[in-house]
């Protein structure tokens, strides 16, 4: 068990040429000072660096205020905002060897890690209630793997499961090897001091400073997405088929919306649910809210809790063969097989011309569909300008931002909004479990 603070090691850029500027001192294991601009280079097999080469490189800053800029780092991989950018980050940079690139590591006290992640999560104007909320699910996902045998989560990761039709795979973080988390958006974003942080957000780090959700005497798993669209997804219809009994579906509203049969695992209740645009507390156009939650980029999106997508035949024909790697000629059918508990397709029949197969689970489905990534696999399909039994256009009108599992961040924006404390947040969306402070 985690009793005191750790220190988190976060991958941030992988290349074949890593620029970087340290701003003061930074001294090597051997002693060697250095500041300003500098470059390493990945040359058959070894790091190039000052005219020597090296198996890893290890800078610590001299005084604690010192900080170093990595350039070009990308951020959004493979999402529809993916682009690059200079970060600015605190604490000591490593440069290892990691497939025939480099790696640059970001070693930094989880607390200050912490400080980042919510600025670049959410904006720092955020409430603080809001903030408090995030810092403890950031902080519990990221001691989560660390309070037992890392390498034993790990190695339950990543699984695939492929037949000649049927192609099941999920992600998850353990395809990490050499460090605890990536700064991107398939862990946690993290920008090290880049993003403006503010006063709200240092005192909704210190205030909750070392706080994390438990359950059965154990960290919980606390996962959380832009916008479930309404009700949440369970863990196992996104990743390992795990059940945690504080990631169970949930609604998110004070009450049941009237009218509807929430069993959404059922095709007819999903279509009429999506189809439709029920009360939530993530279903808001509220700007001032959204602009306090959602950073720049992210406001690029503003149809996120219910949001529509035309495809032309030979658009959604090669997109699904160029993100698949499979020929199914031209598409005549996408049906839902299986759908969670939110609406989100676990598995998706995929009729062609030249052949058929079964796809999931709901990062795989959103791969396959989209040249970045869908909004979410919370989706229904129709067809139109059909010729010879072929349709012409695909509309998939959809629900949701993200996986949907635990914590709805505009859902939890609006309940800040509404005078929620934090614990009520966090009660709401992860049930049964219990807020502790681990170390001081």
């Amino acid at each position: 068990m985690i009793t005191t603070e750790p220190i988190i090691h976060v991958g941030i850029l992988s290349s074949k040429k890593i620029e970087f500027i340290f701003h003061g001192f930074f001294v090597t294991a051997e002693g060697e000072k250095y500041s300003g601009k500098q470059k390493a280079e990945w040359k058959n097999g070894k790091i190039f660096f000052d005219g020597k080469t090296s198996d890893e490189l290890f800078f610590q800053p001299i005084d604690e205020s010192n900080t170093f800029d990595l350039l070009d780092v990308v951020i959004g991989i493979h999402f529809h905002w993916e682009r690059k950018e200079n970060q600015r980050f605190k604490g000591s940079l490593r440069i290892i060897i990691e497939k025939d690139q480099l790696t640059a590591i970001n070693d930094i006290k989880a607390e200050d890690y912490l400080v980042s992640v919510i600025s670049s999560e959410m904006s720092a104007t955020s409430s603080l209630e809001l903030l408090k909320a995030h810092a403890v699910i950031s902080r519990s996902w990221l001691f989560y793997p660390l309070q037992n045998d890392k390498k034993n989560f790990f190695s339950q990761n990543s699984v695939e499961n492929d037949t000649e039709n049927r192609h099941i795979k999920w992600y998850e973080r353990g395809e990490h090897e050499h460090f605890d988390v990536c700064a991107d958006d398939h862990c946690q974003r993290y920008q090290g001091i880049t993003r403006a942080t503010s006063e709200t957000v240092q005192l909704a780090i210190e205030v909750t400073r070392g706080e994390v959700l438990m359950f059965d005497h154990q960290i919980c798993d606390t996962r959380f997405s832009k916008c479930c669209g309404g009700v949440t997804e369970t863990f196992e219809n996104c990743w390992a088929p795990v059940k945690h009994p504080y990631l169970e579906s949930i609604v998110d509203n004070s009450l049941p919306p009237q009218g509807f049969d929430l069993d959404l695992a059922i095709e007819s209740n999903a279509q009429k649910w999506i189809r439709e645009c029920p009360p939530a507390f993530c279903n808001t156009q509220d700007k001032k809210v959204l602009s306090q939650v959602l950073n720049n980029y992210d406001q690029e999106t503003i149809d996120f809790y219910r949001w529509k997508v035309i495809y032309s035949q030979e658009e959604i024909s090669e997109i699904i063969y160029r993100r698949s790697g499979f020929d199914f000629g031209k598409i005549i059918d996408l049906i839902p097989l299986k759908r969670g508990k939110s609406g989100r397709i676990v598995e998706l029949k995929i009729v062609g011309s030249k052949q058929t197969m079964v796809v999931g689970k709901e990062l795989e489905i959103r791969k396959w569909l989209s040249t970045s990534h869908l909004y979410s696999s919370a989706f229904v399909v129709d067809k139109e300008n059909f010729r010879q039994q072929i349709p012409g256009r695909f509309i998939l009108t959809g629900a949701g931002w993200g996986h949907g599992v635990g914590l709805c961040q505009i859902g939890a924006a609006m309940m800040s909004e509404k005078d929620y404390p934090y614990d009520r947040i966090l009660l709401h969306y992860f049930r049964e479990t219990e807020l502790r402070k681990i170390y001081e």
